[in-house]
């Protein structure tokens, strides 16, 4: 918080939050009580905007060989699973991190390891709240890996598969059919119409962005996740849409549930996690963070294959994985079902030391997957 300036007469407080900064009037900034909670009494909505900052925390374990998230539940029962979040208190937590971790712990009982900070989330209405009044909530999003038997389920926390939220995303078996019975051609007609009166001038037409971020004019992009939602979102084909009452959603009609909802813009926060940790294992081994101390080159390839959604063929795979000297074998061999005993292996720590960029620089290729062996 910088200095008090002045600003049209008056004094202003400038507050730098997550790369954000917000002027507050001096006179609305009036502490009511130093408590866990900073209470502020606030000025009419026409000389200045209340704003709460959130932390939302998109964790991501392997269960079952499928990438699964942390959701929490609402007391009301009809309400959609939201990723775990709560607000930044500055008089108890000295930063953003810290006040994340205390939020998972408080409501899933999770004490996180591998975390980082995604994207800062502040569009208006984001909360779909009738009229946008009282407080706009900016969250700021995290990426959060864990194992498994480090984050049991508890009451209204439980697992959920990220591919159900987003089940576009899944090609290891062959392109997802609700892309070609559902979702692209509500998509090609959406963007053969001219943009509506009023909406924000973009680089490239609505057509170029659909054939982009579907692999209509160029391969599949794995990592476009996020672009991919949120054309979605624009075009109204998404729950999200219509109960933000966006126009575009009114268009359709007998529209099927295109993946599971999430509360508030949860599931724009699921769709930056997957785009980030899709390209982050690419240069950098965090995939390590959702495997067991030891484990087979077939176990590591299976959790690639199923965070990036696609098949990838296995030699090139074992060659680049121990061409790179990210694991190495412990010596011991695992039992299979037929064939030879599988060699073991454990992560190589001392490649973070090495080199700068370690990571499973792999070549997504969306062909139909054979009969699995190990």
């Amino acid at each position: 918080m910088s200095p008090p300036q002045r600003r049209g007469g008056k004094s202003a407080w400038f507050v730098a939050i997550a790369g954000l900064a917000v002027m507050i009037p001096e006179d609305v900034l009036i502490p009511a009580r130093a408590t866990e909670r900073a209470d502020f009494v606030t000025a009419p909505k026409e000389e200045a905007a209340a704003v709460e900052i959130g932390l939302n925390a998109a964790i991501v374990s392997m269960i079952g060989g499928e990438p699964q998230i942390l959701t929490v539940s609402s007391q009301a029962p009809s309400s959609p699973p939201a990723l775990p979040f709560g607000l930044f208190t500055p008089l108890k937590h000295r930063t953003l991190e810290i006040g994340l971790r205390d939020w998972v712990k408080d409501q899933t009982g999770v004490d996180l390891g591998y975390v980082e900070q995604l994207y800062t989330f502040g569009d208006r209405g984001r909360h779909a709240r009738p009229g946008d009044e009282g407080l706009h909530v900016v969250s700021i999003g995290y990426l959060a890996l864990t194992r498994n038997e480090e984050a049991p389920p508890s009451n209204g926390v439980k697992w959920s598969a990220w591919y159900a939220h987003l089940p576009w995303e899944d090609w290891r078996d062959g392109k997802p059919e609700i892309l070609t019975r559902e979702i692209e051609p509500r998509l090609e007609e959406w963007a053969a119409q001219p943009d509506t009166s009023g909406a924000p001038r973009r680089p490239l037409a609505r057509m170029d962005r659909f054939r982009m971020c579907f692999g209509q004019s160029v391969p599949w992009d794995d990592e476009k996740v996020l672009d991919r939602y949120e054309l979605m979102y624009e075009a109204g084909l998404l729950a999200e849409a219509a109960r933000d009452g966006r126009a575009a959603a009114k268009h359709w009609s007998g529209l099927p549930p295109l993946g599971r909802q999430m509360m508030f813009d949860h599931r724009r926060i699921l769709a930056t996690a997957m785009s980030r940790l899709r390209g982050k294992l690419k240069y950098r081994p965090v995939i390590f963070e959702l495997m067991p101390e030891t484990f087979t080159l077939f176990d590591l390839q299976r959790v690639v294959e199923a965070i990036l959604g696609s098949y990838l063929h296995k030699q090139n795979f074992r060659r680049l994985v121990e061409n790179a000297g990210l694991v190495e074998p412990t010596g011991q061999t695992a039992a299979r079902t037929g064939g030879r005993p599988a060699r073991v292996y454990r992560f190589r720590r001392n490649v973070l030391l090495e080199r700068p960029a370690p990571g499973f620089r792999v070549r997504v290729q969306h062909v139909v997957r054979t009969t699995p062996t190990c």
